[in-house]
């Protein structure tokens, strides 16, 4: 794969020189459909490169039917609802004659606008970046509409309403559809980007309400994850992977395996053997009775614990230096109080609901696939330098996935690429690789596992004086994928530290005049990617129990402790005192119950949870409610906010009270939902989410919800327990 820098460096010369805007008519499904294409807001071809096929981002059919081009994946977070939401306003498009469909790879096109020329959803971004430029393609759309109507009628369009689908002339008492004028449509050119008018919030209909989700098929199983799909001659292919981080296949006896009826081949691939069948079940049953000799020679075999002992004793010297304001050092010594804390943190599984999965036919010179993957960019260049054929020759349909927490954004495209070898062996045919549960667990990727050594000091009025944070763990960046990969890190790591790594410790917003943060990165072969909230699942925990043991030590109450030190942070402020206003914190917590608080920023989203619990009779956590305020600027479904933040709550409690994969010679212990456990609908507790009012640009939603709700569940535990944690799992 070529480096990000050169992806970069190729797009921007294809992108000089662009005119203002480009427009498409194109023949789609029922008839005509107009499509309108700002260059300026995602990258297109030049007019002397032809007209864009498809149109990029919206489509009207003569059917009526607004069809919304989604760049960014559907994985559960309300993408397709999101961006079609925009569009549909600015449109004044009817919601039901809106449908979403997922675009091909094409950053040329497509891309993430906060991330440079690079297709790809993760980061809570797709609405951040996406929420102008949906808003602006709706409105041209709009113009032209209005554009063809007064033609046909010979009257100016500021004579002319549309409402809800419907263009109209109120004297004349004509109108007509989307679907009645497209054609005419097409024939007009877009407005300039900067002539387009977007309503004012004030106006807004559709964003800021609780419109219906556009996902649908989910409950009644007409939706397409890759797990679905089907095509004439289908194989599918399970792949034998090696029992330790490094192996690799030193011999392989596959006559057993090719025995078993209803096997089709065996493939060699250097990620391990692959089986194929025309069904999983057989192509497993073969797997398992595959004979490998696997060489161990390089192969990492280290324990958990041992790690963990590696890295305390690392934590003992200085680290490199994150962030150094003031001089903790000299003020130290000068506190009344000086408290030590020290917190562990184990690998993580994503441990999404749709195994992992992907399907791919190799032909001579081209390449499609189909997978509900992350990072559409990425995949395709892999794939095109695998096979030695131009990215453009491969084809990425984009469907559903069943969940991902960035375990489907790996860089390295490690499973895609697995699923091409395997399909450029058997060139011409269909392949669909699945891994099972088990795989993923054994030899998948984690969230790194940490060790954090934090020291403060309170002056004898109680004020925070100085804090020292030092970090221990794996960069995803440096430490495996992104740099084997030669792909350009310049914008992750900074004079060698990965900001995933230090993000919620270098900006904690806390006034506090001397801070000094410091991380260690040590170079461990366990693959490691990001994780939902990646930096912050570890940080948040860290810094906001550490704070409500200050607030104990210095004698105040959490809540204004907190407040205290935000004082140049409103939204922080905000959202912590929505969120005990609301929790009722200003009186005592009803009998058996406690409570604890925690409040973070991540994804430029500001998140503040109070968290109830109880004990039952064997001193077993029952999590009993969770209050969460959340800034997320203006929240374009309300609704879809609240799903959010509720399943960052399930996902991060999960993590908090049982997640955890660990080590054993080299070995993954855990193996399925039996032994690394998700949250149970019953161990769900009630949860109610306010939204702070906000008229700015949405920040990110889809990760925020998580990091808070550790170290709130845990300040609770404290209040009922007067018992301080500094490990997660809780294993209480």
């Amino acid at each position: 794969m070529k480096n990000l820098a050169y992806l970069t460096n190729t797009f921007n010369s294809v992108n000089s020189g662009r005119r203002h805007f480009l427009k498409s008519v194109s023949i789609a499904g029922a008839g005509f459909a107009v499509g309108v294409f700002y260059p300026r807001l995602a990258v297109a071809q030049s007019a002397t490169e032809g007209a864009v096929k498809p149109s990029a981002f919206i489509r009207i059919g003569v059917d009526n039917i607004v069809t919304v081009v989604m760049k960014h994946l559907e994985m559960g977070q309300g993408t397709y609802t999101g961006l079609a939401t925009l569009v549909a306003e600015e449109l004044d498009a009817d919601w039901d004659q809106i449908e979403s469909v997922g675009a091909p790879a094409d950053a040329k096109l497509y891309n993430n606008l906060l991330w440079g020329p690079m297709q790809g959803t993760g980061g809570s971004t797709a609405m951040a970046n996406s929420f102008m430029q949906m808003r602006q393609v709706g409105a041209a759309m709009r113009a032209m509409l209005v554009a063809a109507a007064a033609k046909q009628w010979g009257i100016s369009p500021e004579q002319i309403l549309v409402n809800r689908g419907l263009v109209s002339h109120t004297a004349s008492q004509r109108q007509a559809t989307f679907g009645e004028l497209a054609e005419a449509a097409a024939q007009q050119s877009p407005p300039p980007l900067e002539l387009i008018k977007l309503k004012s919030p004030q106006d807004f209909i559709y964003i800021g309400k609780n419109v219906s989700r556009k996902d649908t098929g989910k409950t009644d199983g007409s939706a397409l994850y890759t797990q679905d799909f089907k095509t004439a001659g289908l194989l599918t292919a399970v792949v034998a992977h090696p029992p330790l981080f490094g192996a690799t296949v030193r011999a392989v006896n596959a006559d057993a395996a090719k025995a078993v009826p209803g096997v089709e081949d065996v493939v060699s691939i250097a990620s391990g053997v692959a089986v194929l069948a025309k069904d999983f079940w057989t192509a497993k049953k073969g797997r398992d009775k595959l004979l490998i000799d696997w060489d161990e020679t390089e192969a990492v075999k280290i324990s958990s614990g041992q790690l963990m002992t590696e890295y305390k004793k690392m934590a003992q010297e200085p680290g490199m230096l994150a962030v150094n304001v003031g001089n903790a050092g000299s003020a130290m010594p000068t506190a009344k109080t000086v408290l030590e804390a020290e917190y562990e943190f184990p690998f993580l599984a994503h441990a999404a609901m749709e195994p992992l999965n992907c399907a791919a036919l190799v032909t001579d010179n081209a390449c499609e696939i189909w997978n509900g993957g992350q990072m559409q960019t990425g995949d395709q260049y892999s794939v095109a330098a695998l096979l030695n054929i131009p990215p453009e020759n491969v084809k990425i349909n984009t469907l559903y996935a069943g969940g991902s927490f960035g375990r489907r954004g790996n860089p390295k495209s490690d499973y895609v690429l697995e699923a091409v070898n395997i399909a450029k062996a058997k060139k011409g045919t269909p392949i669909k690789l699945v891994w099972t549960r088990e795989d993923d667990m054994r030899g998948g990727y984690y969230r790194p596992m940490y060790f954090h050594k934090l020291r403060a000091g309170l002056d004898e009025d109680g004020q925070l004086i100085a804090w020292e944070h030092r970090i221990v763990g794996q960069s995803i960046a440096s430490s495996t994928s992104l740099i084997k990969n030669d792909i350009d890190i310049t914008s992750v790591i900074k004079n060698g530290i990965d900001i995933t790594s230090v993000e919620g410790a270098v900006n904690l917003p806390y006034d506090i005049p001397n801070i000094r943060v410091e991380l260690h990165s040590p170079k461990i072969g366990v693959p490691v990617l990001w994780w939902r909230s990646v930096g912050s699942t570890h940080t948040a925990y860290s810094t906001e129990t550490f704070i409500d043991e200050l607030a104990a030590a210095a004698g105040k109450e959490p809540i204004d402790f907190r407040l205290q030190l935000l004082s140049k942070h409103p939204r922080h402020r905000a959202v912590l005192a929505l969120a005990a206003n609301k929790a009722g914190w200003d009186k005592p917590a009803v009998a058996g119950r406690y409570r604890g608080v925690a409040v973070h920023e991540s994804f430029n989203s500001v998140v503040a949870q109070v968290v109830e619990i109880s004990l039952t009779d064997d001193k077993k956590v029952r999590v009993e409610r969770v209050i969460c305020a959340v800034d997320c600027g203006l929240a374009v479904n309300p609704d879809i906010v609240r799903a959010q933040m509720e399943s960052g709550i399930g996902y991060g409690l999960a993590a908090a009270l049982t997640g955890e994969i660990t080590l054993q010679d080299g070995k993954v212990v855990q193996s399925n939902f039996h032994d690394y456990k998700v949250l149970r609908i019953n161990q769900m507790p009630d949860i109610e989410v306010h939204i702070v009012p906000s008229e700015a640009a949405p920040t990110g939603v889809g990760e925020p919800g998580t990091p808070p709700i550790a170290p709130a569940l845990i300040n609770a535990l404290y209040a009922a327990t007067q018992k301080r944690h500094y490990r997660l799992p809780l294993r209480a």
